[in-house]
């Protein structure tokens, strides 16, 4: 199984005919994710990558029943494209794009959960659910299937989460990137009960980094779960108050910061890490003293 995207998904790309979207259609198809058409207002008819070209979300989702939105659009345009994929009916909503504004980040994600839909980003790269669906910026020869859930904030440290896992023999049930900025749609503690509820997730592998609260708010979620969670923080060596490339990672001082982080996950019986090289050891470890436990 998979969380968010699988082949019953009906996807579409908001500014399919732009060069981001075009690259995403062409990819999805030859791919064999569920893409079924792309939104350009202005432009309904044209065919991209095989696939219909509508005028609006609303034409598009009437056309093919889509359930699930890439928008690419321009940051200045974002708003807006989600406010109509929102209100037309998507379920689920990857905003791709970076540096929307804040207030316009807070108005989409507050209209995202008024109307029940799942919103990952801004800056978001996505969600994969490898061998079955692809709505993210992740190379699907790079993600092989199998049963290690993945959520973070960052795509980079995804890639190099899953390389490592995937030279060990681990493969992937569904990576799902919340995005880099400080408003997002979707949190650690959204996406955890939905690894925990996939029978074919064995663990679940939490990417974070120093910065607001999240993680905290996802150790108390950790704690409900029968799925293990093992947890790696990045930038656990940066100065104070330095941005580590994501709006969203800001040194803040006390429980912000990524040895704090990395204490708390700890205390709450997880295996938590410092280094990127060392997630694939700590999963092994977890998964063997499960086994060990279930013996």
């Amino acid at each position: 199984m998979a969380i968010l995207v699988d082949k019953t998904s009906r996807i579409i790309i908001q500014g399919i005919t732009g060069p981001t979207g075009r690259i995403y259609a062409e990819r999805m198809i030859a791919n064999g994710t569920p893409l079924v058409g792309g939104v350009a207002p202005g432009r309904g008819g044209q065919v991209v990558a095989g696939v219909p070209v509508f005028d609006s979300v609303a034409d598009a989702v009437a056309k093919t029943g889509a359930d699930a939105s890439l928008s690419a659009v321009r940051n200045s345009l974002t708003l807006g494209a989600c406010f109509e994929a929102l209100s037309a009916g998507i379920r689920t909503l990857v905003v791709y794009t970076e540096n929307v504004p804040v207030h316009d980040a807070i108005r989409l994600t507050a209209y995202a959960r008024a109307k029940g839909a799942r919103l990952l980003g801004p800056n978001s790269a996505g969600v994969i659910s490898p061998g079955k669906a692809n709505l993210a910026d992740l190379n699907d020869r790079n993600v092989q299937p199998g049963s290690i859930g993945i959520v973070s904030k960052s795509g980079t440290l995804t890639y190099e989460v899953v390389d490592d896992l995937q030279a060990r023999g681990f493969g992937v049930s569904s990576v799902v990137c919340l995005g880099g900025d400080p408003v997002l749609g979707t949190t650690y503690a959204d996406v955890l009960p939905l690894f925990d509820a996939d029978p074919e997730t064995r663990l679940v592998v939490l990417i974070g980094e120093p910065g607001g609260r999240l993680e905290h708010h996802a150790i108390e979620t950790i704690r409900t779960m029968k799925t293990p969670v093992v947890a790696y923080i990045a930038a656990s060596n940066a100065p104070p108050e330095k941005r580590m490339g994501h709006a969203g990672a800001i040194y803040e001082g006390g429980d912000t910061t990524a040895q704090a982080k990395i204490a708390a996950f700890r205390e709450a019986g997880c295996e938590a890490v410092a280094r990127v090289t060392e997630v694939a050891d700590a999963v092994e470890r977890t998964l063997d003293l499960r086994r060990a436990k279930s013996a």
